[in-house]
């Protein structure tokens, strides 16, 4: 059993923190500091923080990583290993050289690809069919560091940000258990990427869930399902926000009229696209709850035959 200190913030890394803390000593659990969000500007801690103090483990909130104060407070904790799963900044040289182990990352793509922020998001964006984890030992760089385990992970047709990330946090926590122990006993052998096959991907901005509507119905289906949960696929409806929660393409079904006009299918709607039609299945309105798209183009006049704007 080793010291460790965990390092994490968003939802995708709470299995890996449980997992290490079944396993191993977990020393110390740094995270981001908590932020305001809503109206009311209500303090909201990260889902890491809350299973940290749910399991009374110590806990570090810095600003930044950056500062010799950070490295000394770490070193404290007087750690093995540093274990990092979506913390959300770049671990500087001293804090990664810190233990005698090293840090290790767990990291949602099957590196080289995929390296940055949003790899899951980027890979249903791109139609990959497969994904995975990457346990890596982490250097300087943007994940760019050797790998030490892979496993891979299928990604469903109507796979989701939110589905898929659920079911890589599992897959994560599993390969990192198994492999810490074997990197601590010596077991594990390493491989440098090929940087060469390196692709990269930057953090989901609200603007990367407007829908194009020139675009090809199958791509805006992988958006909507890669915009989920955040930022929200959207398009416009006369001045006010539509939020298309899900929707399925119909690439063979040119449909009659202009790219972003509403038709009626079935009982249901559809979208003309640059190529084929995207049905739309849940749709939210601004300020309203979300209901099926053919319930609400039964109480918009004139949406059938009308225009949706990007």
């Amino acid at each position: 059993m080793a010291r460790v200190v965990f390092m994490g913030t968003p939802q995708f890394a709470v299995p890996t923190l449980r997992a290490l803390d079944e396993h191993h000593e977990v020393v110390g659990v740094v995270t981001q500091p908590d932020g305001r969000a809503g109206r009311g500007r209500k303090v909201v801690v990260s889902p890491v923080k809350q299973v940290a103090l749910e399991r009374e483990l110590a806990l570090f909130q810095p600003e930044t990583l950056g500062g010799p104060e950070v490295v000394a407070h770490l070193a404290e904790w007087n750690p093995e290993a540093i274990v990092v799963a979506a913390f959300g900044q770049l671990l500087p040289g001293p804090v990664l050289d810190l233990p005698p182990y090293g840090s290790i990352n767990v990291h949602a793509s099957l590196l080289p690809r995929y390296r940055g922020a949003a790899p899951i998001a980027a890979a249903i964006l791109d139609g990959e069919t497969v994904t995975g984890i990457t346990i890596m030992d982490m250097d300087e760089g943007l994940d760019t560091g050797p790998i030490l385990a892979q496993a891979e992970c299928p990604i469903a047709p109507d796979e989701t940000t939110a589905s898929l990330t659920t079911k890589l946090a599992e897959l994560g926590a599993q390969l990192l258990v198994e492999t810490l122990d074997g990197w601590l006993e010596g077991a594990v052998q390493t491989q440098l990427q090929d940087d060469a096959q390196a692709t990269y991907c930057s953090q989901l901005e609200k603007k990367d869930g407007l829908l194009d509507w020139s675009q090809p119905a199958a791509y805006l289906d992988r958006q909507v399902r890669a915009c989920d949960p955040w930022p929200g696929a959207y398009t416009t409806w006369q001045g006010r926000r539509l939020k298309v929660l899900r929707a399925t393409p119909q690439p063979g079904w040119e449909g009659e009229g202009q790219q972003g006009q509403v038709q009626e299918m079935g009982a249901g709607i559809g979208v003309i696209t640059g190529h084929g039609v995207l049905e739309l299945l849940e749709v939210q309105l601004a300020g309203k709850k979300p209901m099926s798209a053919g319930l609400f183009a039964r109480g918009q006049r004139g949406l059938v035959g009308g225009l949706l704007h990007t």
